[in-house]
């Protein structure tokens, strides 16, 4: 897949699609995220939300169209390729006892180099809620979040493990919206 940018996109799709028998999940989305941007998939239920981030985190196979995410297509990408996206689902046994730090300290324990868990909490905005009870936060489930360049996203999955090079650092204009 070619970018007109000089450096890739973290996550760059275009035309995906997904069909189940008969019945389109995904039709033709196309995005690109930049490395530190954060970037919402907004729609009602049933709109392909779940279905596209799956895709994109290489657990569910495409109908069609281009993927590639940190520079794999997510069809192919192996287990070193998946490390590196540090996925942490939006539900959990055990999510809603826990504080919001201890919870994303537990799921970053997971991972070889995680990214300090202040410095995620403050790049998603919830150091002032790191000691609520994850169940207290809002987990809506008509957006699906997804943080590039190594982050939290509350709503759908997070990255706490560094990219290589990575200096664990909140990226520059971090915790803004791209307006797509």
């Amino acid at each position: 897949m070619t970018t007109t940018r000089s450096r890739e996109a973290a996550v760059a799709v275009r035309d995906l699609l997904k069909r189940y028998g008969d019945r389109t999940a995904v039709a033709g989305v196309s995005f690109e995220i930049e490395h530190g941007e954060t970037f919402a998939l907004l729609g009602p239920n049933g709109a392909g939300k779940s279905t596209t981030i799956e895709i994109l985190e290489g657990y569910r196979r495409r109908s069609g169209g281009e993927a590639r995410v940190l520079g794999v297509d997510p069809g192919t990408g192996g287990v070193d390729w998946k490390a590196r996206l540090g996925i942490v689902l939006q539900s959990s046994a055990e999510a809603g006892s826990l504080p919001v730090r201890e919870q994303l300290a537990h799921f970053a324990s997971f991972y070889p180099h995680p990214r300090d868990v202040d410095a995620t909490l403050e790049a998603v905005g919830l150091t002032d809620a790191s000691r609520m009870r994850v169940r207290a936060l809002s987990g809506s489930d008509d957006a699906s979040t997804w943080r590039s360049g190594s982050s939290a996203a509350p709503s759908c999955c997070s990255s706490t493990s560094r990219p290589p090079g990575s200096t664990g650092r909140p990226a520059a204009g971090s915790g803004t919206s791209s307006g797509r």
